[in-house]
């Protein structure tokens, strides 16, 4: 079969896994656009390759051969990682609806990747950002200091946060159900504080619309809210009071996480409250009270500071 064939067959099996990802598993839209970009990364690949390789026949050697490539042009460990990720994810797709034989990632392992000690805000500086702040008068603001509030008190992820309609609230058991990663749903307990500030809010937007759109955050057209509208107000909003190079709201779920860890919550229960799959991924989040520890050690010992 010529080539350019099985590039068209191997387009098609992609976007069918990609749908697959969106419809079945809830991937967020910035991961379906990387997993697919990295996809297409190891078909350009391939394409240059001797004719008798193809994107369903290559082996582990030629995975092996990319990677190498990859790390050749640059590419840090932690993208090599996620790529492989996406590429074993899609083989096991393609093998269990019968597109390929075996897996040639599923044995394979990447770069070591360092770890990334995840960035927060500090509980003062959010305090001060959700008590103190004037964020200005009508829905919007309302809305954008409501957002902030509820990824700093729950933990959500941005794709949770959008996803979410006013059904999703219990305000009599104060909780919210959230729809997570891979259609996971899980429920997360709110405080009275964020309940009063979550009825203040379902006022005025009560007022502010009376469409039949069920979306817990609207945008000023009265439709659910864009992804990119809540990044892009996050980051206006972080950049006034902290000083963290990243300023997005997955640091707004770092920094609740360890707020959390920071008074003393159980790591068990941190975990469910994210909706992690593996404790290790929580774990992560420790290091704040290492660092604590650090701190104290390098101010009090008396050979802390010797050279």
């Amino acid at each position: 079969m010529p080539k350019d064939t099985f590039l068209s067959a191997t387009n098609m099996f992609i976007d069918s896994f990609i749908g697959y990802l969106k419809a079945e598993r809830n991937y967020s839209a910035h991961t379906l656009r990387a997993y697919a970009g990295d996809l297409r990364s190891f078909e350009a690949f391939v394409a240059r390759m001797d004719e008798s390789i193809t994107f369903f026949n290559a082996d582990a050697d030629v995975v092996r051969a990319w990677v190498a490539a990859l790390m050749d042009e640059g590419a840090a460990p932690s993208s090599v990682c996620r790529k492989l990720s996406a590429l074993r994810s899609f083989f096991a797709f393609a093998r269990a609806d019968g597109g390929v034989a075996a897996n040639p990632v599923a044995a394979l392992r990447g770069p070591k990747c360092r770890k990334r000690l995840p960035s927060f805000v500090k509980e003062e500086d959010m305090n001060s950002l959700i008590d103190e702040v004037s964020f200005g008068d009508g829905y919007v603001a309302c809305r954008d200091k409501m957002i902030l509030q509820l990824f700093y008190e729950t933990g959500i992820r941005l794709s949770e946060l959008v996803g979410l309609n006013v059904s999703s609230l219990d305000m009599q058991a104060d909780v919210v159900k959230v729809l997570g990663k891979r259609n996971r749903e899980r429920i997360v307990p709110f405080a009275l504080g964020l309940k009063k500030a979550l009825l203040a809010y379902l006022a005025e937007r009560e007022k502010f619309s009376h469409s039949s759109c069920g979306a817990l955050f609207l945008s000023s057209r009265g439709e659910r809210v864009s992804p990119g509208v809540v990044y892009r107000m996050v980051r206006e909003r972080l950049t006034g009071i902290t000083s963290v190079k990243k300023k997005s709201p997955h640091v707004l779920r770092h920094s609740f996480a360890t707020a959390m860890l920071n008074n003393n919550a159980e790591i068990g229960a941190v975990k469910e409250l994210l909706g992690h799959r593996q404790l290790a991924t929580t774990e992560i989040y420790t290091h704040l009270s290492f660092e604590d520890l650090k701190g104290f050690y390098e101010k009090a010992h008396p050979r802390a500071g010797k050279l």
